[in-house]
């Protein structure tokens, strides 16, 4: 009988002892890192970025792998089904986690259910840009132009139910002038606003920064809390008018349901520690670096998801 006792007691041991040896063993092989959207927007730049500097950390390769479609759906359902391991993650962003849960009448997967929060990588404000044909040079003429000219302005959105559109709408909503929404399929909506087919646009900073460096458009304000570090002689939307105004984008690692919290915590340690490291180069490029726990990550992204939910109602956007 204490025989028995004493080998239970050192099974127990074992097993105990075996948890943190499998944490410590993590990874012992690539990784895949899904990322939602097509290569060289912002999403896939911020991926690349950080998984290089996992990779090194861990002498394990973190593989980005482009799995565009469905309004970013499709890679966020691929993540959440795979094997709940550590190997394969997601670099997801706000619209597939906190916009396309109200705007889709249908989704296989609820992210906010089968996906856990690692870490949030960075903040990227929208910026209202302009072509220079636009006479406005700040936000507060911005109004005024428009409700003088009703139905001739456009602007541009990547897409139905976008921040790009919702910000445009808000906007609009807050200021009473009548502007008209045309959504594109991506980097097609800059394109035109470059040519001044459309006139106006909300834009991550990334995807804008050096055609308004270069004088090719011009920066009225950034939908961010504070100005950004990218664009310090933008002011805020909320600062020029309008309080309150917040919409911009963000970006984070998620791992399927179920991955062990103790690869969740090693994922989002790596992450922090490597942040600081980019953090001159996401500045450069329009990405303010975040980190985090990932108890932080998941309370912001289910506020997020809430602030969504109503300015999608409110916008009657919806997409099948």
């Amino acid at each position: 009988m204490i025989r028995s006792l004493f080998a239970l007691l050192a099974a127990a041991g074992c097993a105990l002892l075996a948890t943190p040896a499998a944490a410590q063993d993590y990874p012992n092989k690539p990784v895949k890192v899904i990322v939602a959207f097509t290569a060289g927007g912002t999403t896939d730049i911020l991926a690349r970025a950080v998984s290089q500097k996992l990779t090194e950390r861990f002498k394990q390769n973190f593989i980005v792998d482009n799995k565009p479609g469905a309004g970013g759906n499709l890679g966020t359902e691929q993540a959440a089904r795979a094997a709940p391991d550590g190997y394969t993650l997601i670099v997801n962003s706000v619209g597939p986690i906190a916009v396309n849960p109200s705007l889709f009448k249908k989704l296989n997967v609820n992210p906010l259910v089968d996906l856990v929060p690692v870490v949030q990588i960075a903040d990227v404000p929208n910026v209202l840009v302009v072509h220079p044909d636009v006479p406005a040079r700040t936000l507060q003429e911005f109004p005024a132009y428009a409700k003088a000219n009703p139905g001739k302005l456009n602007y541009g959105s990547t897409g139905i139910g976008t921040s790009s559109h919702l910000s445009g709408f808000m906007l609009s909503k807050r200021t009473g002038a009548e502007t008209v929404h045309v959504p594109y399929k991506g980097a097609d909506a800059l394109k035109d606003l470059l040519a001044g087919r459309v006139q106006f646009m909300f834009a991550t900073i990334p995807s804008v920064i050096q055609h308004i460096h270069a004088g090719k458009l011009r920066a009225l304000a950034v939908t961010s809390a504070k100005r950004s570090r990218s664009l310090p002689d933008a002011p805020t939307v909320a600062d020029s008018g309008f309080p309150g105004f917040e919409a911009g984008s963000w970006f984070g690692f998620f791992a399927p349901k179920g991955t062990p919290d103790s690869v969740v915590a090693e994922l989002n340690k790596a992450v922090n520690d490597a942040l600081p490291s980019l953090e001159a180069q996401m500045v450069r490029e329009g990405a303010d670096p975040v980190g985090g726990s990932p108890a932080q990550f998941g309370q912001f992204v289910n506020r997020e998801y809430e602030k969504w939910k109503v300015i999608v109602r409110d916008s009657g956007a919806t997409a099948e």
